[in-house]
């Protein structure tokens, strides 16, 4: 039993070094083919990260929604503190701002270019204000926090901005059944690209084919080699295209830091993490193996021994 496990392994470790061994021997068309596949490969991967990093910066941006709340004009500084102090322990808070309207007028003089009509004034017209950073960034999170501030006695107005998170998470979304789509479509062109390949391989190799139907050699015994070198090529086709994902969001790294960089923000970008870059060596194996499973089943068939 030991003997022909072993023998049995030591099959398939043949077939495997061969395989690899074919596509170090034509250079050039294993080259070809591996670009190809790559290609196709890199394209969906690459986007994948790109959303992915771009999800995370979003979702930075979307945790920054801030709602002011202007109080009523006979509330005093120090009860608007007192309030300030008391939303800033509810647990659907992170930060309370107190925003005097000393300074609220200082602001909107400086940024409205109207000072010289504001100074005409006797009174200051603006109210205190308080500015609330909510902890959740879901509609529902936020709709209800909005209301429980708006409940306030102390509160006038209540103004947030949420139309342009959602419109980012509805493009998101959007951008999301694209790569998936993109996903799909690639994986089928893969498949195709190494059953075409493994097809010339079966055509190139019909004359040994038939000696081996002809001495009682099994389908599966035929099969086999061209099964790890559709495994080969697929698994060389991720490889690369792990690579090229690696060095194309290096040569974005500074780019993206500078762009960034202007909204007064950092942000870095991410790679592919160690499971993701299993998912995709694993799916090109897959796939190569599928390719050339579906080539082989179609054609050994129809070669038979004169």
């Amino acid at each position: 039993m030991l003997r022909r496990t072993t023998h049995y392994f030591s099959l398939h470790a043949q077939n495997l070094l061969g395989a690899f061994g074919r596509l170090l021997r034509q250079p050039v068309s294993s080259a070809m083919t591996i670009i190809v596949i790559a290609i196709a490969l890199a394209l969906p991967a690459g986007l994948r990260v790109l959303l992915n990093n771009f999800e995370a910066l979003s979702g930075s941006w979307a945790g920054a929604i801030d709602f002011s709340v202007y109080l009523t004009m006979d509330v005093e500084a120090s009860r608007a503190r007192e309030l300030a102090a008391s939303l800033e322990e509810r647990d659907d808070v992170t930060q309370v701002i107190f925003v005097p309207r000393e300074t609220a007028l200082e602001d909107f003089q400086s940024y409205s270019g109207f000072g010289a009509a504001l100074d005409a004034l006797e009174e200051n017209p603006l109210p205190h204000a308080l500015v609330v950073r909510p902890a959740g960034d879901s509609r529902e999170q936020i709709e209800a926090l909005a209301s429980d501030l708006a409940d306030l006695v102390e509160t006038d107005l209540v103004q947030v901005d949420t139309a342009w998170v959602e419109r980012m998470r509805a493009m998101l979304l959007l951008v999301a059944r694209i790569v998936d789509l993109a996903t799909a479509l690639l994986a089928l062109a893969v498949v195709l690209v190494i059953g075409n390949t493994i097809r010339l391989e079966i055509n190139n190799r019909r004359t040994e084919i038939e000696v081996v139907k002809l001495v009682g050699g099994s389908d599966a015994f035929i099969r086999r080699p061209f099964l790890y070198m559709g495994l080969c090529y697929g698994l060389s086709g991720g490889l690369l295209a792990m690579l090229t994902i690696m060095l194309s969001l290096l040569a974005l790294a500074g780019p993206t830091r500078a762009l960034v960089g202007l909204y007064g923000s950092s942000f870095e970008l991410q790679g592919l993490t160690p499971e993701q870059a299993l998912l995709l060596l694993g799916a090109g194996a897959l796939l190569g193996w599928a390719g050339a499973g579906v080539a082989t089943a179609r054609h050994l068939r129809a070669i038979e021994p004169t």
